[in-house]
């Protein structure tokens, strides 16, 4: 008779995470960056054989290169909104522009009306870029979404989304797949009161969130004076982390750090945040998440 515990061995689907680009607002290579990483928001999980992106940074390029050596490729890409961090690596990811594959486009309308596929050509439109979005080869499918749709890729992978910015027409998106559940909530202004049940939902019991970084953390001098490092920092992860804490969730992964803060900082900033929160850690370019 077989081994009933191989059996659930050979039938278990991998669900990874990992980190392309964990900077907000603009690139920032360099020296002071080099073991967080300069390049802006992107994330991939890869579920089984389904390969899901989240934003597309400067860091969507490092992950198109990577995927050169596995086309022919198809995937789903899902974007919070518009902002030039999150959509600027676009044009510049490789496999887009190869004809075998194949990629499924979500995002929501901009605050102006357009559509998502309307500020992902805007941006290759002369004189900004040389070529236009129609000579990228590969098969575009673009799919328009709103706050609190339900998408679902292959058989057993649900997407919910939330809006979390109204003004900026923000999506939150909450993925759920093998039993697991992990939260891209990459909106610095995501703890508000005007937005606040909109979060506590889309958190709700995650396996793994993933947060951006509030905007507001104090700087410190270079290097910190002494009086800084033993003094408690109040008001950066306090309420965010208590709340999921509250709300079952089992681990956090900060992201979209401050482009002014370096390396020794947000070591400095991740040791203070553990204190509250043990399994919170802050994201950095090349780290994998295994929730198999």
């Amino acid at each position: 008779m077989p081994n009933s515990h191989v059996q659930e061995e050979s039938l278990a689907v991998s669900f990874d995470v990992q980190f392309w680009g964990v900077r907000n607002q603009i690139a920032t290579p360099g020296k002071d960056t080099v073991r967080y990483g300069g390049n802006t928001s992107c994330v991939e999980m890869r579920i089984g054989e389904a390969r899901l992106i989240f934003d597309g940074g400067t860091g969507l390029r490092a992950l198109g290169n990577s995927l050169l050596s596995q086309m022919p490729v198809e995937a789903h890409m899902f974007f919070t909104h518009c902002h030039w961090d999150r959509i600027q690596g676009f044009p510049f990811f490789v496999p887009a522009f190869i004809p075998i594959n194949h990629f499924h486009i979500y995002g929501a309308e901009a605050s102006n009306g357009s559509t998502f596929k309307q500020r992902l050509s805007g941006q290759m439109l002369g004189p900004n870029f040389p070529v236009p979005i129609q000579v990228m080869q590969s098969k575009l499918e673009f799919h328009d979404i709103h706050w609190q749709d339900k998408c679902l890729v292959g058989e057993d992978i649900v997407i919910e989304t939330y809006i979390l910015n109204r003004e900026h027409r923000s999506i939150g998106y909450r993925v759920i797949s093998q039993g697991k559940c992990v939260v891209y909530a990459m909106t610095p202004d995501y703890f508000t009161e005007k937005h606040h049940s909109n979060w506590l939902d889309l958190i709700r019991q995650a396996d793994l969130l993933l947060l951006a970084a509030p905007e507001n953390i104090p700087q410190f001098h270079s290097p910190p004076k002494p009086e800084e490092l033993n003094n408690p920092v109040e008001g950066f992860w306090e309420k965010g982390i208590k709340v999921a804490q509250e709300l079952g969730v089992k681990q956090v992964i900060m992201s979209l750090h401050h482009p002014e803060h370096n390396d020794d900082y947000l070591d400095l900033m991740e040791s203070k945040m553990q204190q509250s929160f043990p399994k919170a850690t802050f994201a950095k370019e090349g780290m994998i998440i295994s929730l198999s």
